[in-house]
């Protein structure tokens, strides 16, 4: 899954948006890009993963210039943002969810921090719900334990749960952390270049955890950096046994842990990265 060599020196940041069913979300989103990032030049490219609803329309009235493909149905998250970074021309690929909105000078603190930062491969802002509240967006390395923390005991469960969302440490410090979820990711060109792509055998899931693994394990830096702060929605999809998109998320999970080796401790995968360093 190599990234092709199309580099446009006049676009610094492309900005990478899914979008699937999100006439509510969307249009935020698009108005919240021109105060989150002003100083550098950008592309904006989505990708419709096959909505029913208005999604496209809101696209063509609020940023008629961005660059819009349109799947006939739902490719899933990792092969349909592959679409739009094959596109992409920038020197740092930025992966933004539907609902997101981007507050003043966001996207720029993120690039500044990138420029300034040569070893960093991927950075990711503060996240917080509508009214202020921090989301816990930088997380350790999942586990299946940490999966099932929520049916045990709920003493224990949320110990589990807190240990691996690191809710217990100062979200206001940059640090160095093991994956940041793909709400807001900004890549590095050059980094993706040398891992390669999401993993397109992961429909809805870890893509997003997937993807910071691999950069670590090939010498690069994941890096949490407060400073930069995005209001994310959150839109809860289905989570019902029912739910056709929870299988594809349980069986995404199924593939992360085969493909990477471990699956009650994550210590495994500490002991293998470059400079054998557990984060936090």
């Amino acid at each position: 899954m190599a990234i092709e060599q199309n580099q446009d020196q006049q676009v610094t940041v492309s900005i990478i948006i899914l979008t699937w069913n999100s006439e509510r979300q969307i249009g935020a989103c698009l108005a919240s890009l021109d105060r989150g990032l002003s100083e550098f030049p950008s592309e904006v490219i989505l990708i419709d993963n096959g909505s029913q609803d208005q999604t496209r329309a809101v696209i063509r009235e609020v940023l008629p210039d961005a660059q819009l493909l349109c799947n006939p149905e739902n490719r899933g998250v990792a092969p349909a943002r592959n679409q739009g970074i094959r596109l992409a021309r920038g020197k740092y690929v930025l992966i933004l969810d539907d609902d997101t909105v981007v507050q003043p000078g966001a996207l720029g603190v993120l690039i500044r921090y990138m420029e300034a930062q040569p070893e960093v491969g991927l950075c990711g802002p503060r996240l917080t719900d509508a009214d202020g509240k921090l989301q816990l967006s930088c997380r350790r390395f999942p586990t299946l334990i940490d999966k099932l923390a929520r049916r045990l005991p709920a003493i224990l469960g949320q110990e589990i749960t807190r240990n691996a969302e690191m809710a217990d440490w100062d979200h206001r410090t940059v640090r160095e952390v093991d994956y940041v979820i793909g709400a807001c990711q900004v890549i590095r060109r050059r980094a993706l270049q040398e891992v390669g792509l999401l993993d397109e055998r992961i429909f809805y899931g870890p893509e997003d955890v997937d993807i910071c693994l691999r950069l670590q394990q090939a010498g690069w830096r994941v890096v949490y950096n407060p400073d930069a702060v995005v209001v994310h929605e959150e839109r809860r999809m289905s989570r019902s046994l029912g739910s056709g998109l929870i299988w594809k998320h349980i069986c995404g999970l199924g593939y992360y842990f085969w493909k990477h080796g471990y699956l009650l401790s994550r210590q495994r995968l500490y002991n293998q990265l470059p400079g054998n360093v557990e984060h936090g």
